[in-house]
């Protein structure tokens, strides 16, 4: 297995495969990012509570879930391969001074943990395709580069070009009473690197989930959110093959 990402379950042909980039707020100990450790408890550090949710719907048979092995701010596998903010030199208003990297040391990121992620998932993929692809984040109830920004959505579903997945998913999750968002706290057009190269590109049904973060802060939530993302996307991947 690759220090890059950790696979739960067995992947299943027809199956439901959990993608989450950011479920992970390892740093391995040959690099410093020079920040403060605490911040690696924070979400620019890990999508909070995401790695709960996953574990538990992969435990549930046709589901398995493919989880980042490394903290995003260490290489951020949901963002191009040579953007910008691969591998962040500032994130909500903090400074990741072991991020200025030359072009070696950010070619080494690449070949250390980018490249064999996303190989490895689309390798996962073509072996035993899905019939639909949950890509699974969390996001904050406040930023501390903009406190006034309001985010009162529970869940957030995200999509570029292809909605048939997430014009399903948003009235299944509104009927739970939920707030949900739809392209809110962002906007799959925009942030959507791993699902445009692995569903978007491929035509694989897929929608993209982003529970904030005081939703899935314990145990007892992972495992209330994972039966209900569980139940939706089956009701999701039944009503796309029907």
């Amino acid at each position: 297995m690759s220090e890059a990402y950790q696979m739960l379950g067995t992947p299943h042909f027809g199956g439901i495969l959990v993608v989450s980039d950011h479920a992970s707020n390892r740093v391995p100990g040959d690099i410093d990012l020079g920040i403060d450790p605490a911040l690696l408890e924070q979400h620019i550090a890990i999508d909070i509570g995401v790695a709960g949710v996953a574990a538990h719907m992969a435990e549930r048979p046709g589901i398995a879930a493919f989880l980042g092995g490394v903290s995003r701010l260490v290489c951020d596998f949901n963002r191009d391969e040579h953007g910008p903010t691969v591998c962040p030199i500032a994130s909500d208003g903090h400074a990741i001074p072991g991020n200025a990297l030359d072009h070696a040391g950010h070619e080494e990121r690449l070949a250390r943990f980018y490249r064999p992620y996303h190989a490895a998932l689309a390798r996962v993929l073509d072996e035993a395709p899905p019939s639909l692809i949950l890509s699974l984040h969390s996001f904050t109830p406040q930023l501390a580069s903009d406190p006034a920004q309001q985010r009162p959505w529970q869940v957030g579903v995200l999509y570029n070009e292809d909605d048939r997945a997430s014009r399903l998913a948003i009235p299944l999750l509104a009927a739970e009473g939920l707030v949900v968002g739809d392209q809110e706290p962002y906007s799959g057009r925009l942030l959507n690197a791993t699902m445009n190269r692995h569903a978007e590109a491929e035509r694989r049904p897929y929608f993209g989930i982003e529970v904030r973060q005081d939703q899935i802060s314990d145990p007892a939530s992972h495992a209330l959110w994972a039966e209900r993302l569980a139940r939706i996307a089956n009701q999701v991947a039944i009503a796309l093959g029907s």
